[in-house]
């Protein structure tokens, strides 16, 4: 009956637990927290309105290109590039919580998925945009948003510095007009521009450079205007903005005149977009490649553990712009990754590649004065009607305006600042971020970045297991004293490392001297630290050398005389300046 009883009980708690669980989830507060639409929607007026038109269209003056050449970075057809695109404004608009972040394809991304295009099909990309978003969803729920700190500040510029380099590489074959194929790696990139040099092209070459030319020159066009300047200023400010649609509009003027004129296309062009928007459909879980068909777990095979690192780069990117945007206020990343992985999952439901918060376009909405997330509504709308009026214009856009545009994107990619900084402050970061640029561009993004974490984790476990621990002698009127001076934190890796310097100080000292553990910066150990400073004492004393600690916290002597309480006797508070005084206590413990 007690039993029975017992479990009854049991069962009681774990209902009232669940319960409580679902009526948190359920409760408006967390409805609020996770639907953040239904926070700022009843305070939703005209004046914010147009504000967010505004910023909406400025935006997807950038996104419509932008978008077609992401496309053509990872090798799929023009008209995904705006399929990424076009999602997220709608999806972002209802669990975005940062009013600035746009959602859409991005280079770094694009040159990720682009191994997998090149390698078997346009399906792949879909399929890891759907996988993607599964696993930035689930990383969100879990809050595991944390990992993203694990990646230190070099290993972020050296990836994201080769992925600025492999991307422009790939991109010499549109520029000068070359014959041959791009290449997934920069070495496969630089070797293919150089085998298939002699097909140089003069005219798209001129166009492309002259592209790269005028997106610099309307760039600085723009400096120190702005939205609220008299008109002048802002007509510059406006077209500084809009300078990828400047570039591509131009280059399309430019094939269509050459084409009209001479009746042939000259320049090479991106050709036939698929019009209208995208069938909404599941996912593809199954494809045809060459002649032979790819099931599910065929394709989740073919794209391999590598593919994992897609959902972390694109967090890793969210989560950067949403802090560079926040303007000192806190980010609810949970909310973000919630977000970003349903921006992911529907996009892929409307053949959508993967996608991330955009740097440019975030940066753009900001400076446009966006003022909710519905601004991306209005560039969604923008792109809905590229791909229903303006596909078959989209057809004279030349590649190498595409690919001036690319480059001059990855300019501002590259920290040049950050080389000269780590040379002047820390080497050793320094050969991280290198090391992470060279496998980056020799094996791929995925495993560069990978090799970077493992790299920079293995030195931080290492000076954790080297701590500096200073050794000063002091003299005094009855020999020298020896004093190690130990650090904030001593964990179980730095134990025997400890005991080996203790050891070696107790050997280079004369007889009768007298070394002192100070312990007055010690925050942390844990037991085995102390386990070896309560053990080394016998050691050093049968060298007839003399040990005490100075100024331990109370909590850590504690733990050093639980583990033997004989040497409760060799732990001091006192002035370490006042050595005759702890000499001479030394000798009465001695006695």
């Amino acid at each position: 009956m007690t039993v029975v009883r017992n479990t009854e009980k049991r069962d009681g708690v774990v209902r009232q637990r669940v319960k409580k669980c679902f009526k948190n989830v359920c409760s408006a507060k967390s409805v609020k927290a996770r639907v953040p639409i239904i926070q700022w929607l009843p305070k939703y007026n005209i004046t914010l309105l147009i504000q967010d038109i505004i910023a909406g269209i400025t935006v997807g003056l950038t996104a419509i290109p932008q978008g077609i050449a992401y496309a053509v970075v990872a090798g799929l057809p023009p008209e995904y590039g705006l399929y990424a695109g076009l999602m997220g404004g709608f999806v972002y608009l209802f669990f975005g919580s940062c009013k600035d972040i746009t959602v859409g394809p991005t280079a770094i991304m694009a040159a990720m998925t682009a191994k997998y295009v090149s390698g078997y099909s346009a399906d792949y990309a879909v399929l890891a945009a759907f996988l993607s978003g599964w696993v930035i969803l689930a990383m969100g729920v879990m809050n595991l948003g944390f990992l993203v700190e694990f990646i230190s500040m070099p290993v972020i510029s050296g990836f994201t510095t080769a992925a600025a380099l492999q991307i422009a590489s790939a991109q010499l074959i549109s520029l000068f007009g070359l014959n041959g194929p791009s290449g997934n790696y920069f070495a496969e990139s630089v070797l293919n521009f150089l085998k298939n040099i002699y097909s140089f092209n003069i005219r798209d070459s001129v166009l492309g450079i002259v592209t790269i030319i005028i997106l610099l020159g309307l760039k600085r066009l723009g400096d120190g205007c702005c939205r609220n300047d008299k008109l002048s200023k802002q007509i510059r400010w406006f077209v500084s903005l809009g300078r990828n649609a400047v570039v591509v509009i131009i280059g399309i003027i430019v094939a269509y005149i050459i084409k009209t004129v001479t009746g042939n296309e000259s320049l090479k062009l991106i050709g036939e977009i698929g019009s209208g928007l995208p069938k909404i459909q599941l996912p593809p879980f199954r494809t045809v490649v060459g002649n032979e068909t790819h099931n599910f777990s065929d394709m989740v095979q073919n794209l391999g553990p590598q593919s994992i690192i897609l959902p972390l780069v694109a967090i890793l990117e969210l989560v950067a712009i949403a802090k560079a945007f926040a303007g000192g206020a806190p980010i609810n990343a949970t909310q973000e990754m919630i977000a970003l992985g349903l921006c992911n999952i529907i996009g892929s439901f409307a053949l959508s590649m993967p996608t991330t918060g955009s740097f440019t376009r975030t940066a753009l909405n900001n400076a446009s004065g966006v003022q909710t997330p519905a601004g991306g509504i209005f560039t969604a709308l923008l792109i809905i009607s590229a791909l229903s009026l303006l596909t078959s214009t989209f057809y004279y856009i030349p590649k190498a305006s595409l690919a001036g545009l690319i480059i001059t994107a990855m300019f501002s990619m590259i920290d040049y600042k950050i080389l000269g900084r780590l040379w002047k402050t820390s080497k050793k970061e320094l050969i991280l971020l290198i090391t992470t640029i060279c496998i980056c561009l020799s094996l791929g993004l995925e495993y560069g970045i990978v090799a970077g974490v493992v790299i920079d984790a293995l030195l931080l476990l290492f000076s954790s297991a080297r701590p500096p621990i200073i050794v000063s002698t002091l003299s005094a009127t009855k020999g020298n004293v020896i004093v190690i001076t130990l650090p904030e934190c001593l964990n179980y890796c730095a134990a025997d490392h400890l005991r080996r310097e203790i050891l070696k100080a107790s050997v280079d000292a004369e007889s009768d001297s007298l070394i002192i553990v100070d312990g007055m910066n010690l925050q942390h150990m844990d037991t085995s630290v102390a386990s070896n400073l309560m053990s080394v004492i016998k050691d050093v004393e049968i060298k007839c050398v003399q040990i005490l600690f100075l100024n331990f916290d109370v909590s850590l002597k504690e733990m050093c005389t639980i583990i033997n309480s004989n040497h409760s006797n060799k732990f001091l508070s006192a002035d370490k300046s006042n050595i005759e005084d702890i000499i001479a206590v030394s000798v009465q413990n001695t006695v």
